[in-house]
């Protein structure tokens, strides 16, 4: 389901990053990316906030740099949320 086909994102897993600063953001957005991918889960929520944006900023930096990730987009009803979509492999076996 591409991005712009979810109609609900609030059912979708969430990344909540109230108070992290930029380097555990990272290491926590990609954690929860690759279980998401073990899970088989392609689309998620990260909730950076809106703040001075250092926290939005980090988010997109990792996701750009991330070869997983297919797209990402702030939500259009909440600027301090992002929804991505990932890679799954369909070959992979859920342990």
């Amino acid at each position: 389901m591409k991005l712009n086909e979810i109609i609900f994102p609030d059912s979708l897993p969430k990344l909540d990053l109230h108070g992290y600063d930029r380097q555990t953001a990272e290491v926590e957005i990609n954690d929860f990316i690759k279980e998401n991918q073990i899970l088989k889960r392609p689309n998620f929520v990260i909730v950076h906030g809106i703040g001075t944006g250092i926290l939005k900023n980090t988010t997109f930096e990792t996701l750009k740099k991330n070869k997983n990730v297919l797209e990402f987009k702030t939500l259009y009803n909440n600027n301090g949320c992002t929804i991505v979509h990932i890679k799954i492999d369909k070959n992979s076996i859920l342990c």
